[in-house]
């Protein structure tokens, strides 16, 4: 591997760790730019290798206490279901088709991380339903459980399609319908990709060819770049993080339509 690819491997786990989201967008590139590997196959195996990597990560915020397991269970469920179809309708999908989504995708993810943070979360005393009784599901809502399986479902439908983790979309659900704090909707949002991604992988691995060699390769160097982020997630100032990381999806995206187009 190259050291931009390296660079590129350490980037993805790095964003993870930080935001619970980011990995695909910088996976799915790097993949294919600067390790030449074509459009399908990078969008299986970036697939499998977030899957990987925010799954020992999501472990390392489960052990600090930041995983909702009620919440990312009804995420993940209906998430599965969305990616798995949504993987196989990008088997069929050409892969130009492809690429132009997920270049919106960037541009919807650098227009989310440039917009002001989400409202805080709402307090306990606020997840207690009019009637008194306490909400279900570890803290969600049982009103806002229909809008987080709808949410899962559209997610992960995405995810499967253009192959991206769809953390950037996650995180904030967490917080404005479940109600989460800003680190367990990122723990939480970890488990969930984990869960979609491995699903999404499936649905692709018998229909491309994917190179397990490279894969792993990538996934170890992502997991240390992840437990980097992690570290860092309360020492760096995110705002300035997220607005650097927003600008260069901005190039990325631009990069990819316009190679499209010619």
């Amino acid at each position: 591997m190259s050291v931009f690819a390296v660079a590129a491997s350490l980037a993805t786990g790095l964003m993870l760790g930080l935001f619970g989201s980011g990995g695909s967008i910088i996976t799915l590139p790097a993949l294919m730019y600067l390790l030449g590997v074509e459009a399908k196959p990078a969008i299986a195996m970036s697939l499998g290798i977030v899957a990987a990597t925010a799954a020992i990560g999501a472990g390392d915020h489960w052990r600090k206490g930041n995983v909702n397991l009620g919440v990312a269970g009804v995420f993940a469920i209906f998430g599965a279901v969305g990616t798995y179809a949504g993987a196989r309708l990008g088997v069929v999908t050409p892969a130009a088709v492809q690429l132009g989504l997920f270049a919106l995708v960037m541009y919807a993810a650098a227009w989310r991380m440039l917009r002001p943070s989400p409202v805080p979360a709402r307090t306990a005393a606020a997840q207690i339903h009019g009637d008194g009784t306490i909400a279900a599901l570890g803290g969600l809502p049982v009103g806002r459980i229909g809008h987080v399986a709808l949410h899962g479902l559209l997610v992960g439908a995405l995810t499967g399609l253009v192959g991206v983790g769809g953390g950037f979309m996650i995180v904030p659900a967490l917080v404005l319908l479940s109600g989460l704090p800003m680190k367990q909707a990122v723990g939480t949002s970890l488990a969930v990709v984990a869960a979609k991604s491995v699903v999404g992988f499936v649905g692709y691995v018998d229909a491309v060819a994917v190179d397990y060699v490279l894969m792993t390769t990538f996934t170890a160097i992502a997991v240390c770049g992840g437990f980097v982020g992690s570290y860092l997630a309360g020492r760096l100032p995110a705002d300035l993080i997220k607005r650097g990381f927003a600008w260069f999806l901005v190039a990325i995206a631009t990069l990819i339509i316009v190679e499209q187009a010619w």
